[in-house]
């Protein structure tokens, strides 16, 4: 059910309007999942600020995140984490773009005091993020279109090295190769992390949408990564929620350490996340 009140600063507050387009929406399935992960014993991350968002908004976000669905979402977050952590162990004053930000909380988890940050969304979600975070001397939030060219500049002003997070976005966009390659083409050295997924999966996840009563549905299915590099990219590293880094796994929950190998050869990778860099020259 939509939030009625919620706590803030010790005082009743008005729960926060949301107005969102069918895909912008889809920022609540992340969200939830985390909230619901924290809850748990042994976490495989832990969000307060997530379960804080979920219990503010007007807006019923009880179909997102449950499931095997939300275990998958945060295992693939973990990784997008350990991803964005290494990056800032060799570059601290780097700068992390999070291309569809959404209400993500990745900024909390591994803020170094050093790195420079730029959460880039569409104009209603930057609205809605406004309610929640605000800006500092180290992050920005960019209203911006990732099919536009208008936030480059505002990428370029920032110090690098550069590490483009994308995490969740591009499967909702069939022109996912173009933006990639766009940002290969402007930030030659830089690193790009992306979650990709299989034919079969789209379809699966279109199917589930139905049932679901979600207008949103993904429209890019990539079979396998190593095809992206014909667009200025080398493989880096390749993870997938069967198979997380190694470091991730060493601190992962036991049920999850004795879970994901048996399932892998049945349920195979789910989703992918592959880091890149962009070429030079």
């Amino acid at each position: 059910m939509p939030a009625r009140a919620w706590v803030c600063n010790g005082f009743m507050a008005d729960p926060v309007r949301v107005e969102l387009g069918a895909v912008q929406q889809t920022l609540f399935i992340p969200l939830a999942a985390r909230a619901r992960e924290t809850r748990r014993k042994r976490p495989v991350l832990r969000d307060p600020k997530a379960a804080e968002i979920l219990a503010s908004v007007d807006f019923d976000t009880e179909k997102y995140g449950r499931g095997w669905g939300g275990g998958v979402t945060v295992l693939r977050t973990a990784i997008f984490d350990c991803l964005v952590s290494d990056f800032l162990s060799e570059h601290p004053g780097g700068t992390v773009v999070e291309l569809g930000t959404g209400l993500n909380t990745r900024f909390d988890r591994v803020d170094n005091g050093q790195v420079h940050w730029i959460d880039l969304d569409l104009p209603d979600t930057i609205e809605l993020r406004r309610r929640f975070f605000a800006d500092t001397s180290r992050r920005r939030m960019v209203a911006a279109s990732v099919l536009d060219q208008d936030w480059l500049p505002v990428v370029q002003a920032s110090p690098g090295p550069y590490l483009f997070s994308a995490e969740g976005v591009l499967v909702y966009l069939a022109q996912a190769p173009q933006v990639i390659a766009r940002i290969a083409g402007e930030f030659p050295g830089a690193l790009i992390a992306v979650d990709t997924y299989s034919q079969r999966t789209l379809e699966q996840q279109h199917k589930m949408a139905a049932k679901k009563g979600m207008e949103a549905r993904w429209a890019w299915s990539c079979d396998n990564p190593r095809t992206l590099e014909s667009l200025g990219l080398d493989v880096v590293q390749e993870a997938a929620v069967t198979r997380p880094p190694p470091a991730l796994r060493r601190r992962l929950p036991r049920s999850y350490r004795y879970a994901l190998p048996l399932a892998r050869p049945i349920v195979g990778d789910l989703a992918t996340v592959t880091l890149f860099r962009s070429r030079s020259g």
